[in-house]
């Protein structure tokens, strides 16, 4: 019973937290607190049963839970996942405890409506994740903007109502776009569903066509919802506003897990549904992430501020997962699904690195420090790791989802991926040079003189991502394996398209590999059968060798 509902139970089990939190008083701060930890870490807990349980070798949805909801439509409450999402679903249930004990002494206002929206935040996330119904991850993706408003609006920085409402108008801009693409493809399908997955399968039999037209716009109304929120340039400037003004734990969240919803939409919702789209236009795409990736790494070079330039990195990391995306091989697939897990770690354990020297400094201007070694020599120590992290060192997780991205953007396109590895080299540049400054060289500035070390919280709060970090850089199989299946049948539908479909033809470009590459057709996916796997869905495809 646990296993058939165990998508419901993490999706919902934060909101219901959040609601219990209502019966608290107001008071209580302590105990809201303890109660909010608690329920995060067991929901986090509760999730790693999908990720042991796991069958890597089906490339299908799993731990599907399909229930009808609303009769017009009809509208389904459709769960599930595959290897694509499951890795994005661990790390929002990895992230929220760790951003709820981050605010543990930041936060003294208004503590019980914060840890509430911090819990209904988790669940609209998850829920972005798990949702195989067109509507409700609508729903899902609408819901979790509401409480990101208010944390940074509410226990944001000076200009926190600005960022606020640039945060809010620049999302909801897109995502009504996408509604109406939801609503049109509806219409496509003959409006007899929402579901992704039957009409994915319904476009991949041919039981019903769209023009290439009507594709195109599909296509672009989604992918702008999804390019807004990576962000990809030129839709970026949003982000570094939100993440200077949001509260230590709203930039976490943010940069964890909130910019991989673009990326995973691309993967989970452009490239399936509208293949043919996705190749013609991913010159221009990998285009924009490359000024991306070249853009934010020397505007963070020049940046002031910390958490600015954090923010602008984010710009250059989350440019090379579209980069990656975009090249359609394998190895760049695989890098881009991976990167997305390691940014999460890499760039939220910075955003909380930079809010433990705010809180004892209460300022992010580098200017006001260095020499911060002499004093915080653990500090400095585990900042490095982070900085050595987030610029690819082998070794550390960094550097496995670079590696994959080239290597497979290069069978593409060489000279692509020479952009992106001087864009990897100016992120060294801008990261060591920006850790110089804080930590080495002389003590010129007294109030450093009396900045105190880390404490045994914050060392705990860095920890368990230091550990995933250590463990993906030595041994990535594990997360590889199990997002392989997944991505090879994205990578079959874009081969598909290379095949006159819906009266029109796309060439896909001749550096792809595209006689290593299986023909996919609907059924019962074999790994199903063989290993009676109780939650493999029947909805998958069949490789003919």
């Amino acid at each position: 019973m646990l296993t058939r509902h165990i998508l419901s139970l993490i999706t919902y089990l934060p909101a219901v937290a959040g609601l219990a939190l209502l019966l608290f008083p107001r008071h209580a701060q302590s105990a809201i607190k303890t109660f909010a930890l608690l329920l995060s870490i067991a929901t986090f807990l509760v999730s790693l049963h999908l990720y042991f349980h796991f069958n890597p070798a089906y490339g299908g949805m799993q731990y599907e839970e399909a229930n009808a909801w609303i009769d017009a439509g009809p509208i389904r409450h459709h769960l599930g996942i595959d290897g694509i999402s499951l890795f994005l679903i661990l790390l929002t249930t990895f992230i929220t405890p760790l951003a709820i004990l981050s605010s543990w002494h930041s936060v003294t206002d208004r503590v019980k409506p914060y840890m509430i929206c911090l819990l209904f935040l988790e669940t609209g996330m998850i829920g972005v994740f798990a949702a195989l119904d067109l509507v409700l991850f609508y729903i899902f993706w609408e819901a979790m903007l509401i409480p990101m408003y208010f944390l940074i609006g509410v226990w944001g920085g000076e200009r926190r109502v600005y960022a606020a409402v640039k945060f809010i108008l620049y999302t909801m801009v897109g995502s009504l776009l996408m509604l109406v693409a939801i609503l049109y493809l509806f219409h496509l399908n003959g409006a007899t569903t929402f579901d992704f997955v039957q009409i994915s399968n319904n476009l991949a039999a041919g039981t019903f066509r769209i023009t290439y037209g009507e594709e195109f716009w599909l296509f672009m109304a989604f992918l702008l919802a999804f390019a807004i929120k990576v962000p990809l340039f030129p839709f970026h400037t949003w982000l570094p506003d939100a993440h200077v003004e949001a509260p230590t734990a709203g930039s976490v969240i943010l940069a964890g897990v909130l910019l991989k919803m673009g990326t995973y939409g691309l993967l989970r919702f452009c490239l399936p549904l509208f293949p043919a789209s996705a190749i013609a236009a991913a010159p221009y795409l990998s285009f924009l992430a490359l000024i991306g990736i070249v853009y934010g790494a020397l505007v963070a070079m020049v940046q002031p501020d910390l958490k600015k330039l954090v923010a602008y990195s984010s710009v250059s990391h989350m440019g090379l997962i579209v980069l990656g995306i975009f090249a359609f091989t394998q190895q760049s697939l695989q890098g881009s699904t991976l990167q997305m897990l390691n940014h999460g770690l890499s760039t939220g354990a910075l955003f909380l690195l930079v809010g433990m020297i705010y809180e004892r400094r209460h300022t992010r201007q580098i200017s006001d420090f260095g020499g911060l070694a002499h004093r915080n020599p653990v500090l400095a120590s585990l900042f490095l790791v982070v900085t050595l992290s987030s610029i690819g060192l082998p070794g550390l997780n960094g550097f496995v989802g670079e590696v994959l991205i080239l290597a497979g953007t290069f069978l593409k396109s060489p000279s692509n991926a020479a952009i992106a590895a001087s864009g990897m080299i100016l992120g060294a540049v801008y990261m060591l040079w920006m850790y110089q400054r804080v930590f080495f060289g002389k003590v010129t500035n007294a109030a450093n003189m009396e900045m105190k070390d880390i404490g045994v919280r914050e060392k705990w709060l860095l920890a368990p991502i230091l550990v995933l970090m250590l463990w993906i850089g030595v041994y990535s199989a594990p997360f590889l394996q199990r997002m392989d299946a997944s991505l090879k049948l994205v990578q079959q539908r874009i081969h598909d398209a290379h095949a006159p479909a819906g009266g029109y033809r796309v060439e896909l470009p001749r550096a792809l590999p595209l006689d290593s590459w299986h023909r996919a057709v609907p059924a019962q996916h074999p790994a199903a059968v063989q290993t009676g796997h109780p939650n493999a869905s029947v909805t998958g495809f069949k490789y003919d060798h």
